[in-house]
């Protein structure tokens, strides 16, 4: 995970301060299967950001770091829903279990909405990195076949998505060192796309398109983890689909500048959700 110079580095970003802890609420019977979330000043109803950490799908990686965001959205007026899930190496974890939690992590609002002020005619998904990948995915899910281990009933619209460094192409983004987050793509997948076909198909943003939900995509120019250029690639295939799509490459900008609101970042941000907001359904 190293990065640029100028970039934020893991290290500097791990010791960021936290923001104070919200409510945990369990949507299903796993440890992992629970979110926090955060309400803004005012009586609502609220815009939703279901908001999904990265680390590779791994579980040595969870949501604390990106809690930072959590609060800075809330701030904003987003009622935040800040979720954990399954990863790997945890029981139920990588295909399908981690998919599906997010799916049921998102689908959870319709219960939340019953006591909190949330507006679910307006939710977001944003994740980063392999966040960034569910965050897109979650989008696409009203699209899979009845047959997909993946298919959940009556699947919750969104909005739109924010994809911050996001991993957009599975396919591709499984090339790479044997110890980085590019080689946790096949032990998530179970394989690789000649293997497992189907498993990529229903899976990977690429292949998903058109999503038919703006795509706000914020990435740094030098992210060594995510490349620019493969998040271009994606953006330009879903305009080609007929999504409206839109990416911020921000220079120097790393992979964990766009994980929290920074000098790097807090502007594109900014700029990123207001014109998510602003696209016409």
């Amino acid at each position: 995970m190293g990065t640029a110079p100028s970039a934020l580095s893991w290290e500097q970003f791990d010791a960021m301060p936290l923001p104070a802890a919200a409510p945990r609420i369990a949507y299903g019977p796993a440890p992992q299967q629970f979110g926090e979330l955060r309400l803004p000043v005012g009586t609502g109803p609220h815009p939703v950001i279901v908001l999904i950490h990265g680390g590779c799908w791994r579980n040595r990686y969870d949501l604390v770091h990106i809690t930072r965001l959590a609060a800075w959205l809330t701030q904003r007026g987003w009622a935040t829903w800040t979720i954990e899930y399954r990863r790997l190496g945890d029981v139920g974890g990588g295909w399908p279990g981690t998919l599906r939690d997010a799916g049921k992590a998102l689908d959870a609002l319709r219960t939340l909405a019953i006591d909190a002020p949330l507006d679910l005619g307006r939710v977001v998904t944003a994740g980063h990195s392999a966040g960034g990948h569910l965050a897109l995915w979650l989008a696409s899910r009203a699209g899979l076949g009845p047959k997909s281990p993946l298919s959940q009933p009556d699947p919750l619209p969104v909005a739109g998505v924010l994809g911050l460094a996001a991993i957009t192409d599975l396919d591709s983004f499984r090339i790479g060192p044997a110890d980085s987050c590019h080689a946790a793509v096949e032990p998530l997948m179970q394989g690789d796309p000649q293997a497992v076909p189907q498993h990529y198909a229903d899976a990977s943003p690429l292949r998903r398109l058109p999503l038919g939900v703006p795509q706000a995509l914020v990435q740094g120019t030098a992210d060594d983890t995510v490349s620019v250029d493969s998040v271009q690639r994606y953006a330009e295939a879903a305009a080609r689909a007929g999504d409206a799509v839109r990416l911020w490459a921000l220079p120097d900008a790393g992979h964990f500048d766009v994980a929290t609101a920074t000098a790097a970042s807090e502007a594109a941000l900014i700029e990123a959700l207001a014109w998510l907001v602003s696209v016409p359904a």
